[in-house]
């Protein structure tokens, strides 16, 4: 099977815009939202109802037992996170789950355990599997958490499923990481601005440290042409596939306030991204 990746450098580009298009357009068999810190990939492609959930558990938490406690203040002296109070309670948002404390607690007071981080989401129907997750405020492990949201929908998926989109996390960082094992294609959603061309350069060279094939396209193109201009020269200096430009358009807003895709409404913006569409399925089989 197929995946297509969806990434952009920073948040707020367009980039779950384009993949719910791609949803649409492809009617893809397999999909998921790992964006876990804010998911809404499903708002648009209309997976609101009835999901299979089940509990995420990132790193154990520390948990002292007061019966047992001697008030040494060991735990207290060696957390380098300041997650224990004077009065000998674990802050569950400060513990990092690293077992110092329970390792020079003399009186072995101290026990590690499971700890709910968030909850996976599985839909499926005759559309076919979307998985996605949310992680909890101040839960780590988003990586992990993303390595499982793309394990359930591969899994999950129906057996004629041969492609899969897969909208990803704005940035870099372990999510990123995480997601691009097993893609086959990242096409990464650029915005025409100073810090839009800086970071699609920064996601750029993470995708390249990791030799997936890479395409660019230009979302809100018509904002600044002029930084649309740099991105074009930027993709053409580094033979990276600029497989299209997507205008500004109202009516693409108003479509996904309206729980649609782009995709499915007669605009600009909407036609724009059906080239982009059949422009990046041309290199992802190619």
């Amino acid at each position: 099977m197929k995946q297509l990746l969806i990434l952009s450098g920073k948040g707020g580009t367009g980039k779950t815009t384009v993949a719910g298009a791609f949803v649409r357009l492809s009617a893809a068999k397999a999909c998921a939202d790992c964006d876990v810190d804010a998911p809404n990939l499903h708002l648009i492609i209309n997976r609101v109802n009835n999901p299979d959930i089940t509990a995420y558990f990132g790193l154990p938490k520390a948990i002292i037992d007061e019966t047992m406690c001697s008030l040494c203040g060991q735990c207290r002296l060696h957390c380098r996170f300041g997650a224990i109070s004077p009065d000998f309670k674990v802050d569950p948002f400060a513990c990092e789950g690293c077992a110092v404390c329970g390792e020079v607690c003399p009186t072995k007071a101290i026990s590690m355990v499971p700890a709910e981080a968030g909850k996976r989401m599985l839909y499926s129907g005759k559309e076919g599997v979307f998985s996605t997750a949310e992680l909890y405020t101040g839960s780590g492990t988003s990586g992990k958490l993303v390595t499982e949201v793309k394990r359930r929908m591969t899994e999950s998926a129906p057996e004629d499923a041969d492609f899969a989109v897969v909208d990803g996390s704005p940035g870099i960082g372990c999510p990123v990481i995480a997601s691009l094992s097993g893609a086959d294609m990242v096409l990464i959603v650029a915005e025409p601005s100073v810090s839009g061309i800086s970071d699609m350069e920064r996601i750029l060279k993470t995708a390249g440290f990791f030799q997936v094939k890479t395409a660019v396209c230009v979302n809100k193109a018509d904002v600044s042409l002029s930084n649309t201009k740099k991105i074009e020269s930027f993709c053409r200096e580094n033979s990276i596939p600029l497989v299209g430009k997507i205008p500004y358009d109202p009516a693409a807003v108003e479509a996904v306030n309206r729980g649609l895709t782009v995709a499915d409404v007669d605009c600009p913006a909407g036609l724009a991204v059906k080239s982009v569409f059949w422009n990046t399925m041309d290199l992802l089989y190619s």
